[in-house]
Formats: C-alpha cells, sequence, structure tokens
C-alpha cells in the first residue's frame, strides 16, 4: 500500500500568500458592513475610559508618510486598550482654517478673492476645507485606523467653534487677553503675524554692515563729531532707527584711528581691529556703559537723534557692543525704548513695503532695499564695512519665505501671567521620551506673550466689538452671546452681520453713548483652534472627560499643538489638559536623509499600500525606534515583508496542523500535557507578559522583535518541527498528538490576539479559520493576561537547560553536516555524554529525546572517547547504520521486524495496522 495515505499531513485553506493589497479592501468593507467600531466599543462600555486625544491634521493635500506613522501609532494604542480592560473610543479630527486653504483657493482653484465678500470667500474655504477631510478620511481608513469616522471633530463646525469661543472669553475674563502693539514675527508672504510656533529657521545670506552713528550730545563724556559704531545684519530696518542700546556694566572704549574717534566695547575691539583693518590705533579712553546714558547720536541719513539707552539684552558675543535700536522691529528693542517713552516706529506695510515714513525708500520691498540703504550709507560715509554672511533666519513655515519682526496692534494671549501654573503642570505629566518634559519646560519658560491674532480671512473671528471710543468690549454676556450664535450659524455670521447685529438685544456700553459699535476683523491663530479642542472635544464628546490619558503627535509640536493645548488648557482650568505625553520623530530614507520630491526619496503611503499592503507598513511602524527619527526605505520594507512571511507561513502551519482538531472534544488538560507543551506554553506566558508590558509602555518596537524571535526560534526551530515527527505520524487520537495540538491552539490564538493590534487585517484572515472561536473577530475579544502554567512549576529551569544542551547537539550536526558524516540530521546517531550532574540529570529526566533533537537515536553514555567536547555535554554523531523506516523516515533497528509491514518501523507498524487495517 501507499503509506502517504496514512499520514495526518497538514491540511488548510489558509493561503500562503498575503496578496494583501487587494484582500485588505475586502476586509475593510467588510469591517463596515459588521460595525465592527461600534461593536468593539459597545462591547467595552462600563469599563474604565482611556482617551487617546487626536491631534488634527490640516486638512489640505494627500497624507504622507508621517501621517500614516501618526496615525498607526494611535490605532496601535486604542486597539490594544480596547483589548486590555478598557473604554477606548477613538474620535479623529482635523485642523481645517488657515493660509494653505486660502492660497488653494486663490492659486490652485483660480479664484479671484477680490471680487468675493469675506463672507462668501469664507464659504468656499469651508467647502474645500471638507473635501478635503473627505479625501484624507479615506486615505486614512485605507491604513487599517479604527475609529468613529463618521463623526470626526473638525474646527470649523458650529458646535467646535463655539467652545473655542468659550476659551477665549474664559482666557480674557481671567485678564490674559490684551491687544498692544509691539514687534511680532510678521510675514510678509502670507501678509499677517505669526506665532513662534509657526517658524522655522533656515540658512540666508544677509548683508553684513558696520555703521557709524555721528555723536551730537555726549553728555560730557564723549565729544560731538566722536562715533558710536553699531553692526547689523538687516540694513533694511536703518530707517527705523531710533536709537543704540549699550550694556550697563560693559567696558567700553573711545578709539582714535587716523582722524576718527570710535566708540566700541572693550572686549570686541581686537576682533574689530582685524574686522575694519584699523590701523595706528590709539585707545584714548574707556568708561562703563551706563556713563553714555542718553547721549545723542544723528541718525545716518535723516534729520533726527538716535539715543543711547541702557539695555541688558546687549552682549559681547559679536558686533561691537553698541546695538542698533529700532523698536518697530525687534523685540527687545521695543522694550529698551518704552523704557525710555520711545514709541515703537515701522515704516514697513503688511507687504513689507516701505511706507512714506521711510522717505527715498517709499514703495520699495524690504529686501531689495537693502542694498540701497547700504549705498545711502556708503555715499553719506556712515558705513564703515559691507560683507556678506549665511546665517540661520526665521522662516514662515507654510510659505517657507523669510519673516520680520514688524510692530503692529495684535491681540495677545500674556503666557507671562500664568507661566508658573503652566510649569508646574508640565511636571505632572508623564512624558515620552522623558526629554520632552525638558524641551517644553524651557519653551514654556522663556515665553512671554502668545500673538493669538492673524491678518486673514480662513478662521475664527475674535470676538470683541469696540465702542465708539475705540475701547475693546469682551463680557461674559458678549461672549455667551456670539458662542449662541456661532454654535447655532457658524462662525461666518461674524462677517455676514453688522456689528450691532452680532451683540445681545438691547445690549449698551459706556463706550458707546450713541449705541454705535464696529468689531474686530483679525481672526484667531490657528493653533488657539486647535489648542482649544480639550474644551471643543473632551468635554462635549460622549464617552470622553478631560484630561486625555494621551496626546501622541511628532517631535515637532512641543512647539504647536502639546504647547498650546497646555497654555489654553491651564489658563481656563488650571490644569494640563493630558495626562501622557508622547512624541515620535521624523521619517526619513534609508540613508537617513530628509524627504524631498528634489531628491527623489520621497516613499508615499498609498504606493506601498498597492504594492505591500497595509499591513507591512503597520509592521514596519511596528518595527522601528519611533520616539527617535525612522527611515523607510524599498529595502527595508522588503525585510518587513520577510518577517511578515515567516509569521503568516508559522500561523498557516499550526492551522494546517489543527484541521482534525476540535477544541470543546480533543483539547488535554493542562496538568495532563507532555512536559514540553507545557513549557512552550510557559514561555508564551513569559512573552505575553513581555508583550503586554511593551504595550502598557507604549514600546511597540520590543513586541514586534519578540514575537518575531519567539516565531522563528521556540516555534519555527523547535516546537513546530520536531512535532512533526508526532503530529504526521502518531494516530489522529494519540495523547501526544493532541497535547501538542492543544499547545499550538492556545499559542496560535494568543499570537493572532498580541498582534492584532499590529497587524489587524491579518489577525481577522486567520482568526476565521481556526476553529472553535466563538467571537467575529479577534478585535472583539481581550488579549489573555499571563499565568501560570498547571504542573509546571519547578520545571522552568529543568527546560531552559535542556535547551541549552540542544544548542551543542545542533552544533554538533551542523559539524557532521559539513565534514559529509551525514545529510539530513535524521540519518544521525548521536552519542550524548553529560559533562556535569546537572545535564545528567536533566536529560535522562526527558522521555524520547531523540524525538525533540530531530536525530533517529540519542544514547546517553557516561563517556565516550570520540565525542566532540562542547559547553554541557560531548557529543558523538555517526550515521545510523539501520534502515530508514519508508513512512516516518527514521533510521531504526525494528525496520522489517513487522512482516506485513516490512519497510516500517515497529512504530508505523503498530500505527498502520491498529488505525488502517482493523
Amino acid at each position: 500500500m501507499d503509506y502517504k495515505e496514512t499520514l495526518l499531513m497538514p491540511k488548510t485553506e489558509f493561503p500562503m500568500r498575503g496578496n494583501l493589497p487587494n484582500k485588505e479592501p475586502l476586509r475593510r468593507e467588510k469591517w463596515e458592513e459588521m460595525n465592527l467600531y461600534e461593536k468593539s466599543v459597545e462591547r467595552t462600555k462600563g469599563r474604565r475610559t482611556f482617551i487617546l486625544h487626536d491631534g488634527p491634521p490640516y486638512a489640505n493635500g494627500d497624507i504622507h508618510i508621517g501621517h500614516a506613522l501618526n496615525k498607526i501609532l494611535k490605532d496601535f494604542i486604542t486597539r490594544y486598550k480596547s483589548m486590555s480592560g478598557y473604554h477606548a473610543p477613538y474620535i479623529p479630527g482635523w485642523d481645517t482654517h488657515g493660509l494653505p486653504i486660502e492660497t488653494a483657493l486663490t492659486k490652485n482653484k483660480k479664484v479671484k478673492r477680490k471680487e468675493l465678500s469675506v463672507a462668501e470667500f469664507r464659504q468656499l474655504c469651508a467647502e474645500y476645507a471638507l473635501t478635503q477631510v473627505d479625501s484624507q478620511r479615506s486615505q486614512f481608513k485605507e491604513l487599517g485606523v479604527r475609529g468613529d469616522w463618521d463623526n470626526p471633530y473638525i474646527t470649523l463646525t458650529k458646535d467646535y467653534e463655539a467652545a473655542q469661543i468659550k476659551v477665549f472669553g474664559e482666557m480674557a475674563k481671567k485678564g490674559y487677553i490684551y491687544k498692544g502693539l509691539k514687534p511680532v514675527y510678521w510675514s510678509p508672504s502670507s501678509e499677517s503675524a505669526l506665532a513662534e510656533a509657526e517658524i522655522e529657521y533656515y540658512d540666508k545670506r544677509s548683508a553684513s554692515i558696520y555703521v557709524a552713528f555721528e555723536v551730537e550730545d555726549g553728555k560730557e563724556v564723549l565729544d560731538s563729531g566722536d562715533k558710536i559704531v553699531i553692526w547689523t545684519t538687516t540694513p533694511w530696518t536703518i530707517p527705523a532707527n531710533l536709537g543704540i542700546s549699550v550694556h550697563p556694566d560693559i567696558n567700553y572704549v573711545l578709539v582714535k584711528v587716523n582722524n576718527d574717534k570710535f566708540v566700541v566695547a572693550e572686549a570686541l575691539l581686537e576682533s574689530l581691529i582685524t574686522e575694519l583693518e584699523w590701523e595706528n590705533l590709539q585707545v584714548v579712553k574707556s568708561f562703563k556703559g551706563k556713563e553714555l546714558e542718553r547721549v545723542t547720536a544723528k541718525h545716518p541719513f535723516y534729520s533726527r537723534e538716535s539715543l543711547v539707552m541702557l539695555g541688558e539684552h546687549v552682549t559681547t558675543d559679536a558686533g561691537t557692543g553698541c546695538v542698533h535700536t529700532a523698536p518697530g522691529h525687534g523685540e527687545d528693542d521695543f522694550y529698551v525704548s518704552k523704557a525710555y517713552g520711545i514709541e515703537a516706529f515701522c515704516p514697513v506695510d503688511h507687504k513689507g513695503v516701505f511706507t512714506s515714513e521711510a522717505p527715498g525708500f517709499e514703495g520699495m520691498f524690504y529686501d531689495d532695499a537693502n542694498k540701497v540703504i547700504t549705498e545711502k550709507l556708503d555715499e553719506v560715509g556712515a558705513l564703515l564695512k559691507l560683507s556678506f554672511i549665511t546665517h540661520s533666519y526665521p522662516h514662515d513655515w507654510r510659505t517657507k519665505k523669510p519673516t520680520i519682526f514688524r510692530a503692529t496692534a495684535q491681540w495677545f494671549a500674556s503666557i507671562k501671567d500664568f507661566r508658573e501654573d503652566i510649569l508646574d503642570e508640565i511636571k505632572q505629566v508623564n512624558w515620552y521620551p522623558a526629554w520632552g518634559e525638558t524641551r517644553l519646560y524651557n519653551m514654556v519658560r522663556d515665553r512671554e506673550d502668545w500673538c493669538i491674532s492673524r491678518q486673514r480671512a480662513w478662521g475664527v473671528p475674535i470676538p470683541v466689538f469696540y465702542g465708539e471710543d475705540g475701547t475693546a468690549i469682551i463680557t461674559d454676556e458678549t461672549i455667551e452671546h456670539v458662542s449662541k450664535l456661532f454654535a447655532e450659524h457658524g462662525s461666518n455670521i461674524w462677517f455676514e452681520r453688522e456689528a450691532k447685529d452680532l451683540l445681545p438685544e438691547g445690549f449698551t456700553s459706556e463706550h458707546s453713548p450713541n449705541g454705535e459699535f464696529t468689531k474686530e476683523t483679525d481672526i484667531m491663530d490657528v493653533w488657539f483652534d486647535s489648542g482649544s479642542s480639550h474644551a471643543g472635544v473632551l468635554l462635549n464628546r460622549e464617552d470622553h472627560t478631560r484630561p486625555a490619558d494621551v496626546y501622541l503627535e511628532g517631535s515637532d509640536q512641543y512647539r504647536g499643538w502639546f504647547n498650546s493645548s497646555l497654555s489654553t488648557a491651564v489658563a481656563v482650568t488650571g490644569k494640563a489638559p493630558y495626562k501622557n505625553v508622547i512624541s515620535h520623530g521624523f521619517v526619513l530614507d534609508g540613508n537617513g536623509r530628509k524627504m524631498s520630491k528634489s531628491l527623489g526619496n520621497v516613499i508615499m503611503p498609498s504606493k506601498v499600500l498597492k504594492q505591500l499592503g497595509a499591513d507591512i507598513l503597520r509592521l514596519w511602524v511596528a518595527s522601528v525606534d519611533y520616539q527617535a527619527d525612522v527611515r523607510i526605505s524599498d529595502d527595508i520594507l522588503k525585510q518587513t515583508s520577510e518577517a511578515y512571511r515567516k509569521i503568516r507561513n508559522t500561523f498557516r502551519f499550526m492551522l494546517a496542523n489543527l484541521a482534525d482538531y476540535n477544541p470543546e472534544t480533543d483539547r488535554v488538560p493542562e496538568a495532563e500535557m507532555e512536559e514540553v507543551d507545557r513549557y512552550m506554553l510557559h514561555r508564551l506566558q513569559q512573552l505575553v507578559k513581555e508583550v503586554r508590558e511593551s504595550y502598557e509602555k507604549f514600546e511597540f518596537s520590543p513586541i514586534f522583535h519578540r514575537i518575531h524571535n519567539f516565531v522563528a526560534d521556540d516555534l519555527s526551530s523547535f516546537y513546530l518541527d520536531f512535532a512533526k515527527d508526532i503530529l504526521y505520524i502518531e494516530a489522529a487520537d494519540n495523547h501526544r498528538r493532541r497535547s501538542i495540538q492543544t499547545g499550538y491552539y492556545e499559542i496560535l490564538t494568543t499570537l493572532v490576539q498580541l498582534l492584532t493590534p499590529i497587524i489587524p487585517h491579518t489577525a481577522d484572515e486567520v482568526w476565521e479559520y481556526i476553529p472553535g472561536v466563538k467571537e467575529e473577530s479577534p478585535q472583539l475579544t481581550d488579549i489573555p493576561e499571563p499565568r501560570e502554567i498547571e504542573g509546571f512549576h519547578g520545571l522552568e529551569n529543568k527546560w531552559n537547560h535542556f535547551m541549552a544542551i540542544r544548542d551543542d547537539v545542533l552544533k554538533a550536526l551542523e559539524e557532521a553536516r559539513n565534514e559529509k558524516v551525514i545529510g539530513k540530521s535524521l540519518e544521525a546517531k548521536i552519542t550524548v555524554v553529560p559533562r556535569d550532574e546537572e545535564t545528567k540529570t536533566v536529560i535522562n529526566s526527558i522521555n524520547d529525546v531523540h524525538q525533540l533533537l530531530i536525530v533517529s537515536e540519542a544514547v546517553v553514555k557516561e563517556q565516550s572517547e570520540e565525542a566532540a567536547e562542547y559547553r554541557y555535554v560531548d557529543v558523538l554523531v555517526e550515521k545510523h547504520p539501520a534502515e530508514k523506516c519508508e513512512r516516518c523516515w527514521v533510521a531504526s533497528d525494528t525496520v522489517g521486524q513487522n512482516e506485513k509491514h516490512s519497510t516500517l518501523c515497529s512504530r508505523c507498524a503498530d500505527v498502520v495496522e491498529k488505525h488502517y487495517f482493523a
């Protein structure tokens, strides 16, 4: 007969190939049809709530690989929490206001802005933003991210805007909101003020000039005609110069060079001699900076004075120690001038163009004026030197173009008024990685004010009215009324109605005796929008509470959303809006370079999904140390795919060997299982413990590596390998066979549950093939808790030692194979000599050692002169002299003993006779 027919070979319809790009969309359709998210949330109601609050991505353009990293990480956390004792609803969000949407309409969509009213233009912005939300929503869902996609939070919705107005009103009520004239970052390219969070630094080539200001009134310290030397890299600010700042405690010197006398800091004199090529120099006198207070000099080309003022901000790190001071174009300049009663002067308009207040330069763009102003300084004899430097310079993070400091009337949130409260709250939060605490702490510690107004159309209006005398009106009554109007009509009503129609009925004010009011036309900084989400979402959504358990975003959000959320929350509630803050790095290419179209190294998530599938991308996310910058490339994804295939094929092997297993009837009680099977279940419990601990610490790469190692080493190289000789060969209901199947069943279901948060498409697919599972999806189960394996107490050391002995034997077999003594390991007979008593005890206490080592015979002896020495055992490997059994391929002296089955060993002959000829 054909003995192959008597083997219990693996059988499964679970496909070897994942074919993920084609099958995953069908899987997601199924999830939607079965309302899987709703079922998962319903299943966990009544448990402790865990809220990961989504930082809203900007609704413009396709998602990039950084978006994918972010959303997948969040999905790992919420999926795990819902499978580990928590109720973890997830509400995705979108940030939908701001300049890029205005730009997209005017440039890409060719909308003629000037032909529309503000309200009409804003309506087009809203419609465009919502199309972007729909597009990105589809792309996020393709990543397998699970959440309440039909009910996201969007910063342009009525309820959200109404909540934001209340946050603003509460901050105003506490005195944290004010309007003031001071220099702020100004973007001529955006024609708007910017907050620090909207500034990026890039290298810029700038003119570097040394200019001499001729003294007019030296206050008996200097003579008329002496010259104070300043240095600047912004020649265009010279028309706005109103003073020169010196440090009160720095030593200054008056030096004579040829016929001129110059004032500079003594500490910088040596470098200036070289820089300005001064020769035959003579130090005339020295004095402290405070002696120069209120000395006046002439402006180089305007008929006005420049006042010498004392400023603590002056240093001797570079320059001359005498600082050109234009209070309309610098924060330090503004404050030092204010102390001397000098108001900010800003002769540059919102487009960065000089006004009539800068005679000779009117109509010039500030950057173009650098050359003309420098030529003017040279013409009047004030220019000592011109050169060029490349230095780090602030740029608009949206347009990537340089910004300037420009004094304008803006609305500010006074961070300094509640800064200590913010710093205290930072200490109460858990930061992942830990350096995040220091980073945000230092940012807040040095922050004075937050400019929250923007001179744009598309955003939430600042809900302030003005009386006839120009006084700003913000009261509980007006805030509450505007909030209700926004909740009913949306913020567009602010631009559709007159001020009087936006005020509560019958509203009066001492600032408007004639009942006339106007309204603010500026909008709020978009960071105020998203930073109010703790009020707009955490307080307004069912199942949500403030503070959230986790905020998770890219490391750039320490200056962005983490910061603005913390500021608004502490201002309003005194508490941080989050318990844990997690940041991830940026995604770089395989060589560690930033991705850019010009380099051609951009990897789009959509391309990965089409070529490999979402679960491969998700497994890549799980494999990297995301808290630092991470790398991705085709080669890296290929390695991830190979790891995926290893895991998938292991699942397939176990499924195939459970084809005839019914967990209801065939399960072997734990205490009656074979020791090796209990050992593998014990190893599984260790894995469960480690994986759960990593999930709890938001560390995913250890999960990937531990599971991969368990699959490759514990299972593929050991448990699945030796078990074939039992699973295929023994009778179906053989105790040892059922014991292994019982082990396989628990290992398989547990591994699928452990991996469900990471590769949910594949986990669901495997689940469909596991016999006897009752739940529709592993997503509707809880990950098992680690437990003690019954009947295994005290046996761990024994089996760990056996695995060390096995390592020695595997080395010996490999050497014998290299020396052509044997081919496959089943050709071998091994003689094992224990080198110590523990090894002797262990190896003699284990049955069927030859089977576990996958050799035909294993003999334990006290000594063998021919055996090679290893760590725990000496091993002699010989080719087994007996015939090979036709059915099990084991070489055995019993082959031929059964006349009826002469090509079989006694074990196989017995199985065949009892089960196929009975």
